[in-house]
């Protein structure tokens, strides 16, 4: 897990080591730079997780010198397409899946990324060929950019480190766009900077003779499996698949723990993983490290369902209390490592991932991914009614659950009615239906796409194109600013293609959402937390905070002469008074207050970003 940057031609040292130090916080614990022949620069931050010692270093060189490889991630996999590689005569002087990948890329080509069970951004250079080979993750778990700047091609992990060849920042022409439609740029190549693009998820792609040709290799619709037809083997086939990714996803040379809300998808990792480690003597007890966000007298509090998870487990926790105003003098600088846009401050997930860090672990196994893989949200919810048709049981079973994963506090969270609900919804679909309008996806005309059903569809584009790919994004960063890797088993590609095979009455029925997933955990969990309805989320508690703590920041910020003058903010005057209306206590509604923050950052971000000097060519 580290940082990586590349230029094509190469670049003075100094001037790309300035660009490279930009990604310390990504890789503390060593650097190195290759000039190849002055045709390209090569560069990595390291984080050590596999191999800890020199043989690990990168670049790294085959033996043939004849390649070179920078690589940010894990392949989960390594053994076995170690033994594999062996068995075709290859020999491997470290313990490191970069040479592995590496060896793997020079036996298979670029088809040897199929083989891989795990998270990259990565660049090999072929010194005969003078050509670069680059890929990224089937879902973009792991960040790469790239820009032409100055007569170079030059891409790295993080905008930042491409700051440096810049001779200005501008924001990009789709600014605007991007700020009002924050969950929708990240799938894209769009970024809010103009002139650098986004590497594609599930892409690779060759850089020759000053030309990128991009390669999709990898489409979920292409790759659904066939399920078994009962509920119950469906439920065996994902417990599994869940353990074994766990079980890949626990192989480190370092501390690995999990950051657990309460919630169901962090609970059901921590407890597959103490269920592998209870039955293989192999693990030791560095993976019982439990770290929890705690957001005292707040509805967003979930720490004490927390403690029932860790209690039944046996192990230990670390409970942080998110405290705004210890951390908030570095918003600016958040924001600037950050580097984007979100709907809520970084704030309680930077700082989590920090005592992570500081207790002394550098890994965590998350559950992120399993809300949009497995209808953890609200609206994925409404969407299987029109799955349900007009079955009266089934519609009645899922507007009960859609109900019951609201948040029970009332003056923050709005309720509508299941008779309302359900008329809205359809009337709404059927619209749609008529007007012959498909569900919303870049891979809407797809073959297979259609054969999913109406719930499906609409997962399908959550995990891949809206909200997961956003958020991978984020949790990325929260973690790497304090040099953390997430490690995610929901997001194992086996298990993706697995339950986009499934029909919508598995994932969500009987009462509850992630149905499976409940079905499959529930050994190794307090029943409390396997069967809870209500759903909370990690966010940040912004109503308390602009009602309280931070309602003087607010008031000062909205009120100064550069903000009303801002030109990155749509209406500042406006988003003044809407702000001003929940620090004086006259509006308490979470969402409101969450747009207004959406509308503040860009203002922020702006002087956090745009402002900060940089060193210019």
């Amino acid at each position: 897990m580290c940082g990586i940057l590349g230029t094509v031609p190469s670049t003075e040292h100094n001037h790309f080591k300035h660009a490279l130090d930009t990604l310390t916080h990504r890789g503390p614990d060593s650097y190195g730079i290759e000039n190849i022949a002055d045709k390209v620069s090569l560069g990595h931050r390291r984080l050590s997780i596999l191999d800890l010692s020199e043989n690990g270093h990168q670049p790294m060189f085959h033996e043939s010198r004849r390649y070179a490889i920078i690589f940010n991630g894990e392949i989960y996999n390594f053994l076995e397409i170690q033994k594999e590689l062996e068995a075709l005569g290859h020999s491997f002087r470290s313990s490191s899946d970069t040479e592995v990948l590496l060896k793997a890329y020079i036996q298979w080509g670029e088809d040897s990324v199929l083989k891989f069970n795990g998270m990259w951004a990565l660049a090999i250079w072929d010194a005969e060929e003078n050509s670069l080979f680059m890929s990224r993750d089937r879902y973009g778990k792991k960040p790469l950019f790239y820009a032409e700047v100055g007569g170079k091609f030059v891409f790295a992990s993080e905008m930042k480190a491409i700051f440096p060849f810049m001779e200005r920042l501008e924001v990009s022409e789709d600014f605007h766009w991007m700020k009002k439609n924050i969950f929708f740029y990240e799938a894209t190549e769009k970024c809010l900077i103009k002139g650098i693009k986004r590497f594609p998820a599930g892409h690779s792609g060759h850089y020759k003779n000053g030309n990128l040709k991009l390669n999709r290799y990898w489409n979920t619709l292409d790759n659904l499996v066939e399920v078994p037809k009962t509920y119950e083997e469906q439920v065996e086939r994902f417990r599994e698949l869940f353990m074994d990714s766990c079980k890949l996803r626990m192989r480190s040379d370092v501390t690995i723990g999990t950051a657990l809300s309460g919630g169901l998808d962090s609970s059901a990792t921590i407890g597959a993983m103490a269920n592998l480690a209870k039955n293989n003597n192999s693990y030791s007890d560095d993976w019982q490290h439990a770290f929890v966000a705690s957001f005292p007298g707040t509805p967003l509090d979930e720490s004490h369902y927390a403690k029932m998870v860790t209690d039944h487990l046996g192990i230990g926790a670390t409970f942080i209390d998110i405290e705004p105003l210890k951390h908030w003098d570095k918003i600016e600088e958040y924001f600037y490592l950050f580097e984007d846009l979100y709907i809520t401050s970084p704030l309680p997930m930077i700082m989590l991932y920090g005592a992570v860090k500081e207790n002394g672990t550098t890994v965590t196994l998350d559950g992120h991914g399993a809300d949009e893989l497995l209808s953890g949200y609200q609206q994925g919810t409404l969407e299987s009614l029109w799955d349900a048709k007009f079955n009266l049981k089934n519609t009645k079973d899922i507007l009960d659950i859609y109900q019951g994963s609201i948040n029970e506090d009332k003056v923050q969270y709005n309720r509508v009615n299941n008779y309302k609900l359900y008329l809205d919804f359809m009337i709404k679909k059927m619209g749609k239906k008529v007007l012959g309008k498909k569900m919303p996806s870049v891979d809407n005309a797809h073959g297979s796409f259609g054969k999913l059903d109406n719930h499906a569809q609409y997962l399908y584009a959550m995990f891949h194109e809206n909200i997961l790919p956003t958020l991978l994004r984020n949790y990325d960063r929260y973690a790497m600013i304090n040099s953390v890797e997430i490690r995610m088993p929901f997001m194992d590609h086996r298990i993706v293609s697995f339950v986009n095979s499934l029909p919508y009455s598995s994932k969500i029925g009987n009462g509850y959402t992630k149905r499976i997933v409940r079905d499959a955990l529930d050994p190794f969990l307090p029943k409390e937390v396997t069967w809870r309805k209500s759903k909370i989320g990690f966010s940040s508690p912004i109503v308390d905070w602009m009602q309280n703590e931070l309602s003087e920041w607010f008031m000062d910020l909205v009120n100064s002469s550069s903000f009303l003058q801002s030109e990155l903010v749509s209406d500042p005057e406006q988003l003044r008074n809407k702000i001003t209306a929940i620090v004086n206590k006259e509006n308490h509604n979470f969402t409101a207050a969450q747009k207004c923050w959406s509308d503040l950052s860009p203002y922020i971000w702006g002087k956090a970003v745009l402002n900060r000097n940089m060193v210019t060519v």
